[in-house]
């Protein structure tokens, strides 16, 4: 990633933080309709798991300047998503749902360089997590 583009994740997601419930049930809401079997993988109430997705994002945004920082949480995330059933074919319909809900709380703000720069933020990082969790693909 570039620094403009690393800038453009981190400002964009400052104006999804103040929407973070919101944008967490789009999320949510969203990936259930377009791959029903994860729901499976996810209590009743998802509360908690909202809170802990828009927690997780603000933390990768935020490390995005110093990614090393981040990687090892980032690898123990991925391994723990092993034990929850996640597979490496999961992450790109993630990251499909994720740009579709930034892309719906941004509105008129979410422009196709911004899309460039978080496609190429989740690539770096759900390709280290897949490799962390399954080996080098």
């Amino acid at each position: 990633m570039t620094p403009s583009q690393i800038t453009l994740v981190q400002e964009s997601f400052a104006k999804v933080a103040p929407i973070s419930d919101q944008a967490a049930v789009l999320f949510y809401d969203r990936l259930f309709e377009v791959a029903p079997p994860v729901r499976a993988m996810f209590p009743e109430d998802l509360t908690e798991q909202r809170k802990k997705l828009m927690g997780m994002l603000a933390a990768v945004v935020s490390g995005l300047s110093n990614l090393e920082s981040i990687l090892p949480a980032a690898s123990a995330l991925a391994k723990r998503h092993v034990a929850y059933g996640a597979k490496a074919e999961h992450y790109p319909v993630v990251g499909e749902t994720l740009l579709w809900t930034l892309e719906k709380g941004l509105g008129e703000a979410w422009t196709p360089e911004l899309a460039a720069a978080w496609t190429d933020a989740y690539g770096v990082l759900s390709g280290y997590m897949i490799s962390e969790a399954y080996g080098a693909s």
